[in-house]
Parts: C-alpha cells; structure tokens; sequence
C-alpha cells in the first residue's frame, strides 16, 4: 500500500516534516491517512531530535476534509469523525510546536488541522498561483463544524466565525490572516522563507519552556485574579531554577548560544 502520509526529520535543525500525499483526493482525510497522519506526529513528537515540526502537503490543495466517498452509506458510529478528535488533540496538545504551510486550500476538518496548529503561514494567490483559500463547507453539505469547531473558534474573531460557519463562503488568506485563523498570508515566492523563518525563531527556544508556553497558553485563567496570579508566580519560579533556565542565563551571560540552540 502507497504511503499517503510522510515523516522527514532533518537532526541538524531539529525539524521534522510530515506531507499529505494524496493529491489524487485533494489530501482528503481517509481513513488510510488519518491513521498515517497521527502515527507519524506520534512518532515526531516522540523524537529527542526533534525540535518543530512542519505540516504541510504535495498537490494543490492542502486538505480538502473527510472522504466523502468514505463517509456516503456510513452510519453514525462508523464516521471517521471520530478518530479526527485525535489528531486534532495530538497537534494541540503536543509538547514541541507545530508550523502549517499552506500552498493551497483547506476546508472543513482541513481548516481545523491548521486551527491546532501553533503556527500557520499560508500563500495567497499571486501569478500562475492561486494560492490558498479556505472555508466551512460543512452547511453546504449537511453537516455541522462541531469538531474543528474546538481548535478553530479559540482562534477566530467571534463575528467572522458566525459569518463563515453559517454561510460556508470561501475566503482567502488575507482574511484568514486578519480574523486570527493564519499568521501570516505571504506571495508564494515567500512561503517556505518564512516558514524557515518560523521554524528557526522556534528552535532557538528551550524544550521545556516552549512545552510549558505551550500548556500555560491552553490554560482556562481562574475566576479569582489573585489565585491566577499565585499559580503563575510558582510555574515561573519553577522554570527560573531550572537546569534549562540556568543554562540559558548563563548562555545569556557569556555572549553565546545556549545547548539547545541548533
């Protein structure tokens, strides 16, 4: 059976890449690549060397959603819906951080696997490029958002994520840059520039710090201000002392890279 889904990692920067590679279908989440997908984000966020990884794709289209094909006659316990919750959680929950690149469209559960990621760069249209467009195609078709909808509301402005849910329009990556969905909407020329960009700023953080930004920005803040306040006053002093903290401070002092530092 052909791999629909492909790991890469590169120890000297500390990147791994994991592709789509079902053009054919648009990268559309079969149950063959939903499998491969989480197995090989298991696998890179299991791996030492690994500092960041990099989703992205081969074809035009970045992920075009859940296999209709697969999901025509199904019942309602034999959707692959349910195995999506999965991959979703392992991109946002990881402990190392996870950069899209998007040179083409996602819709539906492909927009929620760019929502979970920490980082998305996407290239709007530009020459013979068309570049990447997205939408909430579910109405269109019957369904509801409701998976995606737990990475991707966090992200969304409230008034544009009513307005594109309900309507299921298609809009592109300038807007998705504007209401929070990407970070950046770049030329195409641009796309891989920045995205080393990205990976390059993220892999001169610490392991641990950037594991425990990442928890501490999931976080739900308590109703009590001065508890909130007292439980970030212990997770900063637990990382101020240590081993990682005091390498970086001395790093700092000495005028040169920390150990971790590709």
């Amino acid at each position: 059976m052909t791999e629909l889904v492909h790991l890469d990692v590169d120890a000297a920067t500390g990147r791994a890449t994991v592709t789509l590679d079902s053009p054919a279908n648009r990268n559309a989440l079969s149950a063959q690549l939903r499998r491969e997908l989480r197995g090989h984000l298991e696998a890179a966020l299991d791996d030492d060397a690994v500092r960041v990884v990099v989703l992205t794709h081969t074809g035009p289209v970045f992920c075009s959603g859940m296999d209709l094909r697969e999901s025509r006659g199904a019942g309602s316990d034999d959707q692959g819906v349910h195995e999506f919750p999965g991959i979703l959680q392992t991109l946002w929950n990881s402990t190392k951080p996870v950069v899209a690149r998007l040179a083409g469209p996602a819709r539906a559960g492909g927009v929620g696997l760019v929502a979970a990621c920490d980082i998305a760069v996407a290239a709007r249209a530009g020459g013979d490029t068309k570049g990447a467009t997205f939408a909430f195609s579910e109405v269109r078709i019957g369904v509801v958002p409701a998976v995606i909808s737990i990475p991707v509301l966090p992200r969304l402005l409230p008034r544009p994520a009513h307005e594109l849910m309900l309507t299921g329009e298609v809009f592109d990556a300038d807007r998705a840059a504007e209401i929070g969905l990407l970070n950046r909407a770049v030329d195409p020329a641009d796309l891989d520039t920045e995205v080393d960009r990205f990976v390059g700023m993220l892999a001169l953080g610490a392991p641990a710090a950037l594991a425990g930004t990442k928890a501490m920005l999931r976080r739900v803040p308590a109703d009590d201000m001065a508890a909130d306040f007292d439980a970030m006053l212990r997770l900063s002093a637990e990382y101020f002392a240590s081993d990682e903290a005091q390498e970086g401070m001395a790093a700092f002092a000495e005028k040169r890279p920390p150990r971790w530092a590709p």
